[in-house]
């Protein structure tokens, strides 16, 4: 098979790779119908995350099952299916408790951005679509496998109730899904923090009822001007950077909450903004089979349609290029077909 594998910073190529296959009695084969690359990629990408050798790369997916060891009884080969970016036996301590992403017996893929990978506890991972889905449904569907349930993730962490003022830092596809996730959590006003054009249009389309474009201490007064001089009940933390998580702390009101799910690269939190304020933090990788049959069901009655967060569809030949195009923000996010 073909698959993408990252050599160095700024260096993803296509290399054939070994097919994988059946393992343990718990694992899947999947061929991917599309996969595609994620913001937490470009941290290697960058430089930013080391690369001391060439790695597979990719954690998202869906895709047809090709084979299935004999314990695995809930997906059968020609079944479609989604996957979490992290594999779950949904059965464990950890996961019976919501947990997901934390799971006893949890483990990640060999590379996702090709043209078959290998589930490991493919019970507690993957899920059928009722059908066949159409192909303009295959991004949202592909959408579940990280950003939109890592959205939702940063939704429920900060608390986001019905009648709840929502601030959204990141206008990446993560930060746009948690748009769309306050909105349906039934947020009564949800203020995204962006400055790109065609970002705000989607956030808009998402149920973002303000746009603020503004940054640091002015970005924080301009929230305070928009929730009377209080700051916001939840504020969802969809970046990272040390910077993007002192705006989502300060943009909070006292007693607020922060959901953080931007992949952190922070040295120190800025307990000034924590402790006095009795603002709380929550947050991590999203244990995505906790909410996938919940958002499947979305998607597929057409209720939400996170997809719209690809912007970019490129062949998987073209990997290198979807890389570029999201490092150089010239994509949201890149879909590959294999």
């Amino acid at each position: 098979m073909r698959g993408a594998v990252i050599h160095a910073p700024g260096d993803v190529r296509l290399e054939d790779r070994p097919d994988p296959t059946v393992v343990e009695s718990t694992d899947a084969v999947v061929r991917t119908v599309a996969t595609c690359v994620c913001g937490s990629d470009l941290w290697r990408y960058r430089g930013i995350a080391q690369v001391p050798k060439p790695t597979p790369i990719g954690h998202e997916y869906v895709g047809v099952v090709e084979a299935t060891g004999a314990d695995v009884t809930t997906v059968k080969p020609g079944d479609f299916v989604v996957g979490g970016f992290l594999t779950s036996d949904n059965t464990c301590a950890l996961c019976t408790a919501g947990a997901h992403a934390n799971c006893l017996n949890g483990t990640g893929y060999d590379g996702c951005q090709a043209e078959l990978i290998r589930v490991q506890n493919a019970d507690g991972t993957l899920i059928a679509t009722p059908a066949e889905p159409d192909k303009a449904m295959v991004p949202s569907l592909l959408a579940l496998s990280d950003v939109m349930a890592t959205g939702w993730h940063a939704a429920v962490c900060a608390d986001v109730r019905p009648g709840s003022t929502v601030v959204v830092v990141g206008d990446g596809a993560v930060g746009l899904s948690g748009v769309l996730a306050a909105s349906q959590l039934g947020a009564e006003r949800v203020i995204a923090m962006s400055r790109h054009k065609d970002r705000q249009r989607i956030a808009r389309d998402f149920g973002a009822t303000d746009i603020v474009p503004e940054r640091g201490d002015e970005g924080v007064e301009r929230v305070k001007d928009l929730t009377g001089g209080l700051g916001a009940d939840s504020v969802l933390e969809c970046v990272g950077t040390h910077d993007s998580v002192v705006q989502a702390l300060r943009s909070a009101r006292p007693g607020g909450t922060v959901g953080w799910v931007g992949v952190p690269h922070v040295t120190d939190l800025p307990q000034e903004h924590m402790f006095w304020k009795n603002v709380g933090l929550r947050g991590g990788p999203a244990p995505v089979r906790a909410y996938l049959s919940d958002l499947l069901h979305r998607v597929w009655n057409g209720h939400i349609d996170p997809g719209r967060v690809f912007d970019l569809t490129l062949p998987l030949h073209q990997v290198g290029e979807g890389y570029a195009a999201m490092d150089e923000r010239r994509a949201i996010k890149a879909l590959l077909q294999p």
